[in-house]
């Protein structure tokens, strides 16, 4: 083969494979594409009846920038399309996702200073029980603390599960309660997503746990305006 058969044919491939690329990119960012694997399904579902559902998975779950859309995106993609056609896929009630919680601080900063807001200005449900809770100290706290945690920590399932006790959104199962039945999650027992709806704030406000050199506070007044503690609270 002649050097300019070489050259065309190098050009060619090059040329087809940015055109591949440039197709490829929109179709796997659109939520559809990821609801195609049966795993996924229930978190399209889901996603899809959420306060989300106008933002793409993309949009949480691959961090901006060319590292994250390598690690994010193309590896991790093609690791779960690889044991999805070829391994055993993880049940849909066991699936674990990290979401980087400077991506939902992209779009909901204003959180760090929920704590400072007038009560009148909280939104529902959490008006209704006069919770403030200081995120950007909860924040600074996870970072010291080092294991990883941040937004999702209490907010893991505010696109893919349902509200609870007739809410209109989904917030922290906390110990609040709408009535005065308990509430326990669809998922099988046992799996990943029941354990994790069932967790609360008491997870690390347990009377044990330590930040800064001391235990952290229980009382109810911690997070909640006192005026508003009575008949709001269920502690079983």
């Amino acid at each position: 083969m002649s050097w300019t058969s070489k050259a065309t044919l190098a050009l060619s491939l090059g040329v087809g494979a940015v055109a591949l690329i440039g197709v490829a990119i929109p179709l796997t960012d659109q939520p559809e594409f990821c609801a195609g694997c049966h795993t996924i399904a229930p978190s399209y579902e889901s996603w899809a009846r959420s306060t989300h559902k106008d933002v793409s998975c993309v949009a949480c779950h691959v961090r901006p920038g060319l590292h994250g859309w390598l690690t994010d995106k193309v590896w991790a993609g093609a690791k779960d399309a690889a044991i999805y056609l070829m391994g055993t896929p993880t049940d849909a009630h066991n699936l674990v996702a990290k979401v980087d919680s400077a991506t939902c601080l992209s779009c909901h900063r204003h959180i760090l200073r929920v704590s400072e807001i007038a009560p009148r200005d909280l939104p529902v449900p959490v008006k209704e029980v006069g919770l403030v809770v200081p995120h950007r100290q909860h924040m600074e706290a996870f970072l010291v603390r080092g294991q990883a945690e941040g937004c999702t920590t209490c907010h893991s399932g505010v696109v893919h599960d349902a509200p609870i006790k007739g809410y209109p959104i989904v917030i922290p199962r906390g110990h609040v309660s709408a009535d005065s039945m308990p509430w326990y999650p669809a998922h099988p027992e046992g799996s990943y997503l029941r354990t994790r709806a069932l967790s609360d704030c008491f997870r690390c406000h347990d009377g044990k746990t330590q930040h800064g050199g001391k235990v952290l506070d229980r009382k109810c007044e911690t997070c909640h305006l006192p005026d508003k503690v009575s008949g709001a609270l269920l502690f079983n």
